[in-house]
């Protein structure tokens, strides 16, 4: 007789996460082109309360998309804590029935009524009865065939994505007390993505059960809401989208929001042609292409990523590359949903395919990787720069794939050895550092509490460097620990944060002095450093913080160094403004309010100067760009309404 067959084991929990990282990057796809086909502003035909509407609507997609890549990542740390390879595969658009359960219908199309109703239905919690979107449903309701436990995977049948994941979650419970949590947790941590490469909630290692159903809960919450009924969750977000676009709708039966972008576009003519649309149109076949090609180049280098172990420091490399790809297919993907799809589909546009790669996986890590990472994006920025020259996304892509290549062709970084341990002499007693305790945002000592926010953080590493006993670098989890540093040079040190992430409450009452000169320093292909008593839309803020100026930032108006992705350039040395007045006086409250899809206007004293500290302007009141384009940086020069910038 053989052995028993299990009604768990680990290839069919490996085999679920798989489906699971198939799903979430279907529904980041999906997400993403109905973003793409969205107008921009009342150059596009509409009006401005319109405008203003979908560009809230357009960053809600966004960010649920961010969500979903999140998600993702968060699925291929689960899935290489159990030892597995992270699965980056899946099929073609649409989705042929059977892939997943019938319920989930996964297709692209453009913005509209019938496709916000599918969002809704998809990232629905069980109890809802929202019904899916008109044309999505399938043509027949059918489940999965259960089957009695066997050797060979087989797919879960699930109604929501939801029951999906508590199914993943049981397992995996089942499967720790059958065998237990170390041998379950065998994968190496080092190779899943951390904060060191991503800041994404996802990116958290897994080394444990506690930690892999800490993250399925969130993707669980994020996505449904459930079972607190979310306010931010994605059901929720899409749930005031409609309601807001039913509003417009009423006020003006005309009003539509988005470009006419194709259902299922594919770019080779289909052997079954029933709901895909064969693009024709050159341009628009050579727009799709090139995002296709970016998007499979983005995935190549996560790939990679996921097959190099913390701390190489080309994990990071090709992670942030991979990000700085993503910001190029944005760019190239809208141009495609504005050009027409051919003459066989008249009055229909484009759209990306996200045509997939028969083979995704890592390539061998080494020498030859990174020539094959460069060789090709060099590649698809050549085509990027030869189109359209009178369309700035085309250069915008441009120029974020030239940095790209610049960061793939610089030298690669060598990962020191650490020295070997000298012996201690026998009379040596080793100091003991004092422990972080408290959590990664709040850390109480004897005589201050600092506090950190990490999404303002932009890695400046003026903490880790000025006080490295204080503040650790490198770990998970808690890292600040006042104590270990004199109060005085410790305060002083956070003084010198330049993102205001770091602050401190001193039990002697000793609160941060107020600056005495408001300052904007510029950062050299970098954002504006503000010192100042700082008002940001009318909340204080602060007297410390940096602002986003290369439009790209998805934490606006604060910068989040997506910079370094895009390829920015913008001196920190402009020339002295010489017919401007010195400031009688420099100080006092400084308020910047950031003008929807515009630039940032300033009210109050305020000097900026040039990274070295010269002197470049002072200013009472003032419009700093912030879309990246402007001709007369620092200053607004009203760019950002010819290339379509969105704050939102």
């Amino acid at each position: 007789m053989g052995a028993p067959r299990t009604a768990v084991s680990r290839e069919k929990i490996l085999h679920a996460l798989y489906e699971a990282a198939e799903l979430e990057q279907n529904l980041m796809c999906t997400y993403l082109y109905a973003a793409f086909s969205l107008k921009d502003g009342e150059g596009e035909g509409l009006t401005a309360t319109e405008a203003e509407a979908v560009a809230r609507w357009r960053r809600a997609i966004l960010d649920v998309a961010i969500d979903e890549m999140s998600h993702l990542v968060a699925v291929w740390n689960i899935t290489a804590a159990l030892g597995g390879a992270p699965h980056f595969g899946r099929g073609n658009f649409p989705i042929e029935p059977g892939a997943l359960p019938a319920g989930i219908s996964v297709r692209l199309a453009p913005f509209g009524p019938a496709v916000i109703q599918h969002f809704i239905f998809l990232e629905r919690p069980e109890t809802s009865e929202e019904p899916d979107g008109e044309g999505f449903a399938p043509a027949a309701s059918t489940k999965r065939t259960p089957v009695a436990p066997r050797l060979t995977p087989v797919g879960y049948d699930y109604a929501t994505i939801g029951e999906f994941y508590q199914t993943i979650e049981a397992d995996l419970r089942a499967l720790a007390a059958a065998i237990g949590e170390e041998a379950l947790f065998c994968g190496d941590p080092a190779l899943q993505f951390s904060p060191a490469e991503v800041d994404f909630a996802g990116a958290r290692p897994v080394t444990d059960l506690a930690g892999a159903l800490a993250v399925l809960t969130e993707i669980i919450v994020e996505g449904e809401g459930a079972p607190a009924d979310r306010d931010n969750s994605h059901f929720q977000r899409f749930l005031g989208v409609r309601a807001e676009m039913e509003s417009l709708a009423a006020a003006n039966p005309a009003f539509a929001p988005a470009h006419p972008a194709a259902v299922n576009p594919v770019l080779r003519k289909p052997p079954t042609p029933a709901g895909k649309v064969w693009l024709e149109d050159a341009d628009a076949v050579a727009a799709v292409d090139l995002a296709n090609a970016i998007y499979v180049l983005a995935l190549r280098l996560l790939a990679g990523a996921t097959a190099l172990a913390r701390p190489h420091p080309d994990k990071a490399l090709y992670t942030g590359c991979a990000i700085g790809l993503m910001h190029a297919l944005t760019a190239i993907a809208e141009r495609a949903a504005r050009l027409p799809a051919g003459p066989s589909n008249p009055g229909c546009n484009a759209g990306v395919s996200f045509t997939a790669l028969r083979e995704a996986a890592a390539l061998p890590q080494g020498a030859s990787a990174r020539q094959l990472y460069l060789e090709r994006v060099e590649e698809l920025g050549a085509v990027a720069a030869a189109m359209d020259a009178d369309d700035p996304r085309c250069a915008r892509a441009a120029r974020i794939l030239q940095k790209q290549a610049e960061r793939l062709r610089a030298p690669p970084a060598v990962p020191v050895a650490p020295l070997p341990a000298a012996e201690p002499a026998a009379a040596t007693v080793q100091p003991v550092r004092p422990a972080a305790t408290g959590s990664p945002d709040l850390a109480v000592g004897k005589d201050v509490t600092v506090h950190f926010a990490g999404k303002r953080c932009i890695h400046g590493r003026v903490c880790v460097t000025q006080a490295p006993a204080s503040f650790l670098a490198d770990v998970e989890g808690a890292w600040i620990v006042p104590d270990a540093t004199d109060v005085e040079f410790l305060c002083g040190v956070i003084r010198q944060c330049p993102s205001g992430a770091l602050t401190y409450e001193r039990r002697d009452g000793k609160d941060e002095p107020v600056p005495q000169a408001n300052l904007v320093t510029l950062r050299e292909n970098g954002p504006y450093a503000v010192r100042a008593d700082l008002l940001l839309d009318g909340a204080r803020v602060g007297y410390r913080a940096t602002l986003c100026r290369c439009g790209a930032s998805k934490n606006k108006p604060f910068c989040d160094k997506s910079h370094t992705y895009i390829g920015f350039a913008a001196t920190g040395e402009p020339p002295s403004k010489t017919d401007a007045p010195r400031l009688a006086v420099r100080d006092g409250p400084l308020a910047i309010d950031p003008e929807l899809d515009g630039p940032l206007q300033v009210k109050g004293n305020l000097e900026i100067v040039s990274g070295t500290g010269r002197m470049i302007a002072g200013v009472q009141r003032a419009r700093l760009c912030r879309c990246g384009g402007s001709n007369s940086k620092p200053f607004c020069d009203n760019t950002h309404r010819k290339i379509g910038f969105r704050s939102a």
